[in-house]
């Protein structure tokens, strides 16, 4: 699977400086590697907030949950290329 075959999900929430950081590596290895993202506020899913409050940002690679607090680019790139 190419790396742009992937769709990269951040779940997180207004006024979360992780989120931030999470957004700036997704943005940077997405631009990168050809790979769509999008993100998600969980404060508009009462699911999403029940399942990933606690642990936001969270990263999501194909709808399966990959990272959550702090983004580890390396392992990112990693993921969506192999």
């Amino acid at each position: 699977m190419a790396p742009r075959d992937h769709r990269i999900t951040l779940l997180g929430k207004p006024g979360c400086h992780l989120c931030d950081d999470a957004r700036a590596v997704i943005e940077r290895v997405a631009a990168e590697l050809g790979v769509p993202w999008e993100e998600r506020d969980i404060t508009a899913s009462p699911e999403d907030q029940a399942e990933y409050w606690e642990m936001i940002p969270v990263v999501l690679i194909d709808g399966v949950q990959h990272d959550y607090w702090r983004v580890n680019e390396n392992r990112l790139r990693e993921a969506l290329t192999r």
